[in-house]
């Protein structure tokens, strides 16, 4: 929160030899890009696991942005086409978890894009204000608190019982 307003927080998974050297551009150049995104420099794209960025929005995150060299740029070959994949499995799994497809994100930059860096960035931070706070941890104690109920629900005494014995 800042000013009283509600602000995002974006995690960008950023590729070493293209989009992190941008993001270093921008600043270098003193580009004003949104302050809340948080960089995680990775060697390639690549080697973004999907669980890395499940892991950013159950942990708060409200969107993640993902930024790779552009297709057949890649400093190890096929690392891109292998985040592009991963992402389009992503874009389908996401919305049966309650996550719109605006807060994922995959672009090309490369080294010498650095305005391209601020775009994405504040676009992203602009879309992502506009959908609203995700609140995956919040929602996690709330899932919590259903199943607990369902086992309350579902079990009786002489099924505590029985279940605890075993």
């Amino acid at each position: 929160m800042t000013n009283g307003e509600w602000t995002p927080r974006i995690v960008a998974f950023f590729c070493n030899w293209c989009t992190y050297t941008a993001a270093d551009l921008a600043g270098v150049s003193r580009l004003k890009y949104a302050a809340n995104v948080r960089i995680i420099r990775v060697m390639c794209s690549g080697r973004v696991d999907p669980q890395f960025i499940l892991e950013a929005f159950a942990k708060g995150a409200d969107g993640v942005l993902i930024g790779g060299c552009h297709p057949n740029d890649c400093h190890y070959s096929e690392g891109n086409y292998k985040m592009l994949r991963r992402f389009q499995l992503l874009r389908r799994m996401l919305p049966e978890m309650g996550i719109e497809n605006d807060r994922l994100r995959l672009e090309w930059i490369s080294a010498a894009e650095g305005e391209k860096v601020k775009w994405a960035i504040n676009d992203m931070v602009e879309k992502v204000q506009a959908l609203g706070s995700l609140g995956m941890p919040g929602r996690f104690q709330d899932w919590d608190q259903e199943m607990k109920s369902l086992e309350q629900k579902m079990t009786t005494p002489e099924e505590k019982e029985v279940a605890y014995a075993h």
